[in-house]
């Protein structure tokens, strides 16, 4: 009796042991994530940036072992300030207007380890019959744009190769989710922002048609928004950063692949986001993007000149003060 009873005793330890470290599982089987980490949106929730809800929802961030909180951004200054201060340690930002600021000796601790947007999407965007149709019609108006933007860091070498006087633009600031009310109601002339808000900014106007004056016309040279991570995790966590851009990359494509899918993942994390802008956002990118997150080397070397010979940043900046290049896919 007594030994079938240590006999029991043994066979319920096995099982209560081999429960409990049931219990260290994930519902999909996986181990549960590991490092807990904060990422900021480029803009808000727009459609550019719901691939990182598409990753949260579908358990990219969770099967590559993170812990992923999302917090919504305020475009490149006001990132790049967050990352700064180590209260995220990803962010999606303009590249280009990060490297002006680096240029200029600002956040130079910070290095992109994907790129989302191929070129700069950044453009003029007016609406029809509001007076602007071309560069030149710039000088005397208001222009609306995102505080801390890349917009306005990029302005001065657009208007130079455009032929528009800068000193005669006024700008107006304001929050991300502010710019279609101030287009909208007449407060200003118009708005730079990224081309593929177009719909969302026609859809704020009532359905009025707009007019977009695309930067790259004359920068075509210039990246558009990207991953970053601050040299503690580029230099410091390499093996965490890799596992993030994978997750988020992947999220990227699905997102690219299932636009209506993608804007309704986002519009259930966050209810203020609009479907209809979101759709069009993700299907106007498109073109812009490789899912591989490629970030080719010359290309960086390039822009880099451009902003040089246009006076935005002084010589001295290479690329790999910029771009993690271990990181970085390299196609």
């Amino acid at each position: 009796m007594r030994r079938l009873t240590a006999a029991c005793s043994v066979i319920l330890a096995i099982t209560l042991l081999l429960t409990g470290c049931g219990d260290d599982k994930t519902p999909g089987g996986g181990a549960p994530p590991s490092d807990k980490v904060t990422y900021v949106t480029a803009f808000g929730a727009v459609g550019r940036d719901a691939f990182a809800w598409v990753a949260q929802e579908k358990g990219y961030f969770r099967d590559a072992g993170i812990d992923v909180t999302i917090q919504l951004g305020a475009a490149t200054g006001e990132n790049l300030k967050i990352l700064a201060a180590g209260k995220a340690q990803f962010a999606n930002l303009d590249l280009t207007g990060a490297w002006i600021l680096a240029g200029k000796g600002e956040y130079r601790d910070v290095r992109a380890i994907a790129a989302i947007h191929q070129q700069t999407l950044v453009s003029i965007i007016s609406l029809e019959g509001g007076g602007v149709t071309k560069p030149a019609d710039l000088q005397g108006r208001k222009v609306g744009a995102a505080t801390g933007s890349v917009n306005q860091l990029l302005f001065p070498a657009y208007a130079k190769l455009a032929a528009v006087d800068p000193t005669e633009v006024t700008w107006v600031n304001a929050p991300p989710a502010q710019l279609p009310a101030l287009l909208a109601g007449g407060r200003v002339d118009a708005l730079s922002t990224f081309l593929i808000g177009a719909k969302g900014l026609s859809k704020a106007a009532g359905g009025k048609p707009t007019v977009v004056l695309p930067y790259s016309q004359y920068l075509p040279e210039l990246f558009g928004n990207g991953i970053v991570a601050p040299l503690s995790i580029t230099r410091d966590n390499p093996d965490l950063a890799r596992r993030f851009r994978d997750a988020a990359l992947k999220g990227l494509q699905y997102t690219l692949e299932h636009p209506e899918e993608a804007a309704q993942i986002m519009k259930k994390a966050q209810p203020a986001a609009d479907i209809t802008a979101a759709v069009g956002e993700i299907t106007l990118m498109a073109p812009y993007v490789k899912p591989s997150g490629v970030i080719d080397r010359q290309r960086v070397a390039t822009a880099l000149t451009t902003l040089e010979k246009n006076e935005l940043i002084p010589p001295g900046l290479t690329p790999d003060a910029v771009v993690d290049f271990a990181l970085a896919p390299a196609s």
